[in-house]
Parts: structure tokens; sequence; C-alpha cells
């Protein structure tokens, strides 16, 4: 059992709905240990991958994207769920229906930061569905960047994302596999 199922075990909360709270440690308040650990087994278990940008969705998957990204030294790019003033024109769209959130957002990435050239290690904190990521890979094609790979901090492997993304042929690497969550006795079984 590695660092961050250890976590999960001791202060994650299931909820009604198949949601698991570990906001107290990865996607409201952020330990730092939690991300140097995570940043760590990603950039051992994506070594020899060449890796020129890192990009995630808005907002919870920054933290892993930023810390993984100076263990890199590589730039972080994030999908942006909403337009300002000062959003660029020239960007690549896509949409990502939110499994927590229970709703579609429409994604961006402005142009000029991702180009073919760049080999793209897609990273965020949880995998459902894999709408979010799948979102990703389709800004990553519009920009003709190659994708590298594909990180994910917690995946529900009970549901049907990381099946439909490896069975694409995506190298995905996930610290940790839920095969089953008992909201009734607050259980986890994470795979082997």
């Amino acid at each position: 059992m590695n660092y961050l199922e250890e976590k999960i075990l001791r202060e994650g909360v299931i909820r009604p709905g198949n949601i698991l709270k570990i906001d107290n440690f990865l996607n409201h308040q952020i330990q730092i240990d939690v991300m140097r650990f995570i940043a760590q087994e990603f950039k051992t278990r994506f070594a020899g991958t060449e890796i020129t940008k890192i990009l995630t969705i808005e907002a919870s998957g920054i933290a892993i994207a930023t810390m993984l990204g100076n263990s890199l030294d590589v730039p972080v790019v994030f999908a942006k769920k909403s337009e300002t003033l000062n959003s660029s024109d020239d960007k690549y769209i896509s949409q990502a229906y939110s499994f927590t959130h229970k709703k579609q957002n429409k994604v961006f990435v402005s142009a000029p930061y991702l180009s073919a050239s760049d080999h793209v290690l897609i990273v965020d904190d949880f995998l459902a569905e894999g709408e979010a990521v799948h979102a990703l890979i389709d800004i990553t094609r519009q920009a003709g960047a190659t994708i590298a790979g594909i990180g994910i901090a917690v995946e529900k492997g009970h549901q049907s994302g990381g099946r439909k993304l490896r069975e694409e042929g995506y190298h995905l690497e996930s610290i940790a596999i839920i095969e089953e969550m008992d909201y009734e006795n607050q259980t986890i079984k994470f795979r082997s």
C-alpha cells in the first residue's frame, strides 16, 4: 500500500452517490507532503518519457501539475472553465462533464500555450468516467501535440474512465485505484 492509499484510508470520507471526500489533503486544503509524493510517483512512472508540457484542468489538478512541473522543470498549462476579458480569441475548446458537480463545462486553452512540437503529460486529481481527461486529450489533439501519458492521483476503478483510456491505448498511471467503496461501512478496497 502506498502513501496516498494509506492517507485515503485514514482521512477519506465516503459520501452518498459514490463520492470520496479527501479535500482535507488533496483538493481544497493541499498538504504538500501528499503533493510531493504524487509528483515523485509520476516522475518515476514516466521516467524516460519525453515531456515538454504538463496539462491539467482547473482547479484541483493545478497543485499536482505545479509540483510535478517543478520536479520535471517543464511548464504547466491548465484548461480554464470560464473566459475573462483578457482571454485569447485563438484557443482550443472542448466540453467536459463533471461527475462531482453534475454539470457540463466548456474548457479551453489559449493556442499559444500548446503547439504541435509539445509532448504533453495530462494530470488530474480524480478519474471517474474520464470526461475531463477526454476533454484534455481533445485539446491536445487540436494543438497537434503528442500525448506522452496520463497521470491520475485517484482513479475510481469501479467506474469506466480508466478502462476506456487503457483500451484506447494511452499510457495511464494512477497512484491509487479504488475498486470498491462502501458508504454504509465507510470501507475502501484498492486494486492490487
